[in-house]
């Protein structure tokens, strides 16, 4: 029978490693984990934080401080929190890309001290968008079952890096939001507090096109001074195809709005009337970003 003690004690010793910057994340409603990135800054998932409300930061040994949002941006799953207190050395993130079939360690804070979950790399892929437009550097599945109140805490690679923060994915599939990404999106909502999302000025409902299998989306409504009436969009246009490629609905038109939309121009394939019209369209800013 092989012996899988020095397994079982190198997972363990990777566990204690970390789990000292690894926090409790609890929200009026919520409990997440998260992890101390700087001083005085903690980086957790912005899906399973409250809309509003008191945040607490638990730490290891059980210490309770306040914290405030500095900011959050939805579109990476992204939000980082400014704390009221002395808190744990931070994480040095590693920006490695772990291999298919890796081992694989997500740590969290369980509201009773540190929870671990161990797995493999069940998949990797390139850098892809989110449904609400957000850049993620990689994609990188991890097949463990993530305790819920880990959401936001770290995942090891079997040589012990920090490769990013874990999440939960459709069907409550684990995904890692990698250290580049939230390098990229931390840094920017410690500086401004938002991350800008593409904003069209239009009320938009899915449709499917006369004649055809493809789907577009019909303008319904069309705000005062926003982009869209600037650009001559008008109520009852159908917008079919986006710099040429054919729409597949209102999540393919929120995916093309991540903040690096923001001041492109981009050419509009509409139907007005039944007639084909081409208009060159410069996105806006979200006034809620």
């Amino acid at each position: 029978m092989a012996d899988l003690s020095e397994l079982s004690r190198s997972i363990a010793s990777l566990t204690a490693r970390v789990a000292p910057s690894v926090v409790g994340i609890l929200g009026a409603r919520s409990w997440s984990s998260g992890f101390v990135w700087r001083d005085g800054l903690v980086v957790t998932a912005d899906e399973a934080l409250d809309a509003e409300g008191e945040v607490t930061v638990i730490l290891p040994d059980g210490a309770r401080l306040s914290a405030t949002v500095a900011g959050r941006d939805p579109s990476t799953d992204v939000a980082l929190l400014r704390v009221e207190g002395p808190l744990p050395p931070p994480v040095p993130l590693n920006d490695q890309v772990p291999a298919l079939g890796e081992l694989a360690l997500a740590v969290g804070h369980g509201g009773e001290g540190p929870v671990a979950a161990l797995g493999i790399v069940g998949s990797v892929g390139p850098a892809w968008r989110s449904l609400r437009g957000g850049r993620i550097d990689a994609r990188i599945g991890l097949d463990l079952r993530l305790p819920r109140a880990a959401e936001g805490g770290l995942a090891i690679t079997a040589e012990g890096h920090p490769i990013g923060m874990v999440v939960l994915g459709p069907r409550r599939s684990t995904l890692v939001i990698p250290a580049t990404t939230i390098a990229r999106v931390a840094s920017r909502l410690a500086q401004h507090g938002r991350i800008g999302r593409g904003y069209l000025g239009l009320g938009l409902q899915p449709v499917r096109l006369e004649g055809s299998d493809e789907q577009g989306v019909i303008v319904v409504s069309v705000d005062a001074d926003g982009p869209g009436r600037h650009a001559g969009v008008l109520q009852g246009d159908v917008i079919a195809r986006w710099n040429g490629e054919v729409l597949r609905g209102m999540r393919s038109v929120m995916a093309r709005l991540g903040p690096d939309s923001v001041g492109q121009t981009v050419d509009l394939g509409l139907l007005r009337g039944g007639q084909p019209l081409n208009l060159a369209f410069t996105i806006g800013e979200h006034p809620s970003s």
